[in-house]
């Protein structure tokens, strides 16, 4: 009994501590859950988003309608009402949320759900590409069943080519949510404000990591490890809104490792880019960049040694 007593007044004191703490003044103090997104409700949206991108792949659980007009209508209808709400919480974040009633928010988020609608075929002509991309790119696919089902990368652009419609109509916070849940499913970071144009391929994917600033051509490849980033983060806020992240031209390949850095770095059209290399300025269009020869040292058992050039004429750079 005197341990219990003990307990809760060890208890008790944390508790005041702790509710003492909660003075409002700090960033992190937020009381009211209601007026903020819901990231639990953020990617319920999204995972009903992608049943309808791909119709027949993911199903649906909590209702069956055998009618595709039917059914499509109860699924936009449930998306349209909860993303809507989401929206309408997320612009309380905005730039102009000083300056937004309620009912402007209203109206806004009812706004912002219909063009976001509208652009979904467009949104599927884009993946469509990605996918034909990724199968064309990839020997070991064996149909385009197993991409859509099994392929990390794909998943991540096709999180990434939503999102990016949302950012595009200025939603604070949700298009950032939905790309950091497909990072945390994936290992590949697209941040939603780049810019990627169709036919786009990565593969393996893990450790990828692509800036917001980034601009990303047709007919890219992209292989695990690659950072298209910014060469420096130093001035903080201050570069907020300002080119901080390369260019990648039509038709480049990027292999596994490489690190392309820099709001002015340039990497021209139908280049291919050598794993492990370091990259902070432009290459012009039509070349072949790779790290200098490395030498390979073996050591036997009886501590023999034998040095080996490798030769990156023959295999210039790493593919898993």
């Amino acid at each position: 009994m005197m341990e219990e007593k003990k307990i809760e007044f060890g208890i008790d004191g944390i508790v005041q501590k702790i509710l003492s703490d909660y003075d409002g003044e700090k960033n992190i103090d937020a009381f009211n859950i209601y007026n903020k997104p819901d990231k639990a409700e953020v990617q319920e949206i999204l995972h009903k988003l992608i049943r309808i991108v791909y119709p027949g792949y993911f199903k649906e659980r909590a209702y069956k309608i055998y009618n595709l007009k039917n059914s499509l209508a109860v699924a936009i209808e449930d998306l349209y009402y909860n993303l809507h709400k989401q929206v309408v919480l997320a612009l309380d974040f905005s730039v102009q949320r000083d300056t937004m009633s309620e009912e402007e928010r209203i109206n806004t988020g009812y706004e912002i759900c219909t063009a976001f609608f509208e652009k979904l075929p467009e949104v599927r002509e884009n993946i469509e590409t990605d996918l034909i991309a990724t199968f064309d790119g990839d020997p070991a696919a064996g149909c385009y069943e197993e991409i859509i089902l099994a392929y990390p990368g794909l998943m991540a652009i096709t999180v990434y080519r939503l999102a990016h419609e949302l950012y595009k109509l200025k939603v604070p916070i949700i298009p950032r949510l939905m790309t950091e849940y497909a990072h945390s499913e994936t290992g590949i970071d697209i941040h939603p404000g780049a810019t990627i144009d169709k036919y786009f391929f990565i593969d393996h994917g893990t450790g990828i990591v692509i800036g917001e600033t980034t601009v990303i051509g047709k007919n890219v490849k992209i292989y695990q490890g690659v950072t298209l980033g910014a060469l420096s983060t130093r001035g903080g806020q201050k570069l907020s809104g300002k080119r901080r992240h390369p260019t990648v031209g039509d038709n480049v390949t990027i292999y596994a490792g490489a690190s392309i850095l820099g709001g002015d770095t340039v990497i021209g059209e139908n280049s291919v880019i050598g794993g492990n290399t370091f990259i902070t300025g432009s290459v012009p269009a039509d070349t072949r960049v790779s790290i200098k020869n490395p030498e390979m040292e073996y050591r036997t058992t009886n501590n023999q040694m034998k040095k080996e050039e490798f030769h990156q004429s023959d295999a210039w750079c790493y593919i898993i």
